[in-house]
C-alpha cells in the first residue's frame, strides 16, 4: 500500500530543492504528483514538470468534471491565480507512494480525500529572513520580475502557516531547512518510519 508524501513551508523555504532530492532517493522510488495552476509560466519551467499550466476555462471544465481533489485561489497583483490537485488518473495508491509540494490547506483537503492514514505531512522552517533573501534573488532572475506578487506571499505565508493552522491541521512535526543535508537526512527517516 503507497502513502503520499505531503512536502510544505512558506515560499523561499526550501521546497523545491528538498522535493527535487526526495525524488532522486532510489530506495523509495517515489513518484509525483503534478499540480495545475492558472497562473503565467515562470522563464525556466516547463508544462508538466513543476505544474500543468492551464486557464480558468480548463479550471472550470475539470471542476464541472468533478476532478478537482483541492484548490487554492489567490487575489495577486495579476489577477487571480489558481493552484489545484487534479484525480487525473495518475495517483495510485495500490501501488505507489508519491511526493507533493503544497499547502497545509491543501494537505488537510487531500489527506480528507485519500484518508490521513494515507498522507504524510513534512512540513519545513526556515527563518524569514533568508527567505526573503531567497525570494528576491529568484524574482531578479525572472524577465519580467514581479516583486508584488512576492511580497505578497511572502506576507500571506504568516497567516497561511500560522501556528494555530499548523495546529489545527494535525502537523506535529516540522523540520528546520538551515543546513540542507542535516534537514533531508532527518525528513528521510521521518518518511522510513512513516511507512
Amino acid at each position: 500500500m503507497g502513502k503520499m508524501i505531503y512536502l510544505m513551508g512558506k515560499s523561499s523555504s526550501g521546497k523545491d530543492t528538498i522535493y527535487k532530492k526526495l525524488l532522486e532517493w532510489k530506495a523509495l522510488n517515489l513518484k509525483r504528483v503534478v499540480l495545475y495552476t492558472t497562473r503565467p509560466i515562470r522563464a525556466g519551467e516547463v508544462e508538466g514538470k513543476e505544474y500543468h499550466f492551464t486557464d480558468d476555462a480548463g479550471y472550470k471544465e475539470l471542476e464541472a468534471q468533478g476532478r478537482i481533489i483541492e484548490s487554492r485561489a489567490y487575489h495577486t497583483y495579476h489577477g487571480i491565480w489558481r493552484y489545484f490537485t487534479v484525480d487525473d488518473g495518475k495517483i495510485d495508491l495500490m501501488h505507489n507512494h508519491y511526493l507533493v509540494i503544497g499547502t497545509i490547506e491543501s494537505y488537510v483537503k487531500t489527506a480528507e480525500y485519500f484518508g490521513r492514514d494515507k498522507v504524510v505531512p513534512v512540513l519545513l522552517e526556515l527563518d524569514d529572513g533568508v527567505r526573503l533573501k531567497r525570494a528576491l534573488k529568484r524574482e531578479m532572475m525572472q524577465e519580467i520580475p514581479k516583486y508584488e506578487e512576492m511580497c505578497r506571499r511572502f506576507l500571506a505565508d504568516a497567516e497561511d502557516f500560522s501556528e494555530e493552522r499548523i495546529m489545527a491541521a494535525g502537523i506535529g512535526r516540522t523540520f528546520s531547512n538551515v543546513h540542507l543535508s542535516s534537514c533531508l537526512a532527518e525528513i528521510k527517516e521521518y518518511i522510513k518510519s512513516s511507512l
